[in-house]
């Protein structure tokens, strides 16, 4: 098997474990706790990943990408299982944070091994946005599999043991299929690293695209449910197929838009687009009332992935094109995005809703993903 399939159907196995928890973490600590505090499990889980983000390039060295991946999918299994066994608070506050901890940590191996099959940067945006498709495909699917699992009812523990299954091929896979290393990684300093990201204003701009991304990826997934299911009291079986076509916009648009870029219109034009749309339909949330329609609803759900899309495809393409496998730390910086943002969106989250509930929530956040990444994206330098 090419070392790109195999890591693109490991990828498909890995988004399934992951969307099938991300849609139904603050619904599950609400049995616990309020949305609020919440909020301050996910940004303890990002702390710590954030510390491990320091050391885990010298792990890649001495242990290699491919076999952390499998240490940390293993530890992924293991802790769903613990989770499935319906802890008690105490419980379930450690193994949510350990949750959050492993999903950025596994993603970074996975570009790590990706990147090493990378010879011309010219192809970078096709090579990462098919990789991108292989999860965005899964990620469809799973939400139809989570309504279908819980349906009318609350019974979480169903969903951590499918997760627990679906990490299962990507540890076998990654276990039984050897994938080229590339490059020795070049080790240097975080301080060092984080000089480089300063005075590179390109690659400045284009981790702060993908800062708010995943600003984006975590404010969406947390309170979204939340307010539907919670506040609106929209049923698990009616969130899941809403949930898999707000999604189908990854699937369609990503690959094409990385195409675009590498032959015709470069990264910026595409990146600005899609913080607009991403940014207007999430702030347009706050109009969502329980007399809303489920069209009104899913139009908007819709409209923010495909802006999510083409801000997720450029960005990944963007930073790629100027990185090998080697530069480990600065893909650790790039990938200490999704743990910062993890500490930063549930804060700003949990203020929000103390001061003005929901819908300032959204007026809020929306209006952040417009203005801050239009700003970043015009700021990054094309390699047309």
């Amino acid at each position: 098997m090419h070392p790109r399939i195999t890591l693109s159907v490991g990828n498909f196995f890995f988004a399934i474990s992951s969307i099938l928890t991300a849609y139904i973490l603050f619904p599950y600590l609400d049995t616990f706790m309020s949305a609020q505090y919440a909020g301050l499990v996910i940004s303890g889980g990002a702390v710590i990943a954030l510390i491990l983000f320091v050391f885990i390039p010298h792990a890649i060295k001495k242990y290699g990408a491919q076999t952390l991946a499998v240490f940390l999918g293993i530890a992924q299994m293991i802790t769903l299982f613990a989770l499935s066994a319906r802890p008690n608070a105490t419980g379930a506050v450690i193994f949510i944070a350990t949750l959050i901890i492993l999903g950025p940590l596994l993603t970074y191996t996975l570009d790590i091994l990706l990147e090493a099959t990378v010879a011309k940067e010219g192809v970078t945006g096709r090579v990462r946005t098919l990789f991108l498709t292989a999860y965005n495909v899964a990620m469809v699917g799973t939400p139809l599999l989570m309504g279908s699992l819980l349906n009318t009812t609350n019974a979480y523990s169903r969903i951590f043991i499918a997760s627990a299954a679906a990490i299962a091929p990507f540890i076998i896979l990654f276990a039984v299929h050897k994938i080229p290393s590339g490059k020795a990684p070049k080790i240097m300093r975080l301080s060092e690293a984080l000089s480089v990201l300063r005075h590179d204003r390109n690659l400045s701009a284009v981790t702060i695209a993908h800062f708010l991304l995943y600003l984006f990826y975590a404010w969406a997934p947390l309170y979204v449910p939340v307010y539907l299911h919670t506040t609106l009291h929209i049923p698990w079986s009616q969130l899941g197929w809403m949930f898999s076509i707000m999604l189908i916009p990854f699937v369609l648009i990503e690959y094409p838009a990385g195409v675009i870029a590498d032959r015709i219109l470069g990264d910026k034009e595409l990146m600005v687009l899609g913080f607009i749309i991403m940014g207007s339909a999430f702030a347009s949330f706050s109009f969502i009332t329980k007399s809303s329609s489920i069209f009104f609803i899913v139009t908007l759900l819709v409209a923010s992935r495909i802006g999510a899309a083409l801000v997720e495809s450029m960005t990944e393409a963007h930073f790629f094109r100027a990185v090998s496998e080697a530069d480990t730390e600065m893909i650790a910086l790039y990938r200490m995005a999704w743990p910062f943002a993890d500490i930063v969106a549930p804060l700003i989250g949990s203020a929000l809703l103390f001061t003005g509930g929901f819908s300032w929530f959204f007026i809020v956040t929306g209006g952040l993903l417009i203005f801050i990444g239009m700003g970043s994206a015009v700021a990054i330098r094309d390699f047309q």
